[in-house]
């Protein structure tokens, strides 16, 4: 089952055409994103404080559909396509009235806070494995 995150169009998102600037998709599905791992029950500044891991975004295949406007509501979906050891690629989309306007898939990595890859905390993965197997189930 993939997450579900609702946003407006303001008009601080968009260029003077009243459509929504290109970077603010890359806004708009981060917020998703920590949305969905909180949903998860992920506290990330606890991860951090406790474990001292954090995620970063290693790559992101972006994909510019249709445009965003301004004042339009948008849903931005999240859904896990593959976990690994330190690694976490997921699929979102932003859309509008069931329309895909974006799509982009984006691989998180674990990281120490110094920045070195680092392994998923095993509890961590089987929450993130259950939530891929409702998925697939």
């Amino acid at each position: 089952m993939s997450h579900s995150f609702f946003l407006r169009v303001y008009y601080e998102d968009t260029d003077l055409a009243g459509i929504v600037y290109y970077a603010n998709y890359l806004k708009f599905i981060e917020r998703a994103r920590s949305e969905w791992v909180r949903g998860l029950g992920l506290d990330q500044r606890r991860l951090k404080a406790e474990e001292g891991l954090v995620f970063a975004v290693r790559r992101v295949e972006a994909d510019y559909l249709r445009p965003a406007l301004f004042d339009d509501a948008l849903e931005v979906t999240t859904r896990l396509v593959a976990i690994t050891g330190a690694r976490l690629v997921l699929a979102q989309e932003v859309l509008r009235d069931g329309a895909a306007l974006f799509t982009a898939r984006v691989t998180l990595v674990c990281l120490t806070a110094e920045g070195a890859a680092a392994r998923l905390p095993a509890d961590l993965r089987a929450r993130l494995a259950a939530a891929q197997q409702g998925e697939n189930g």
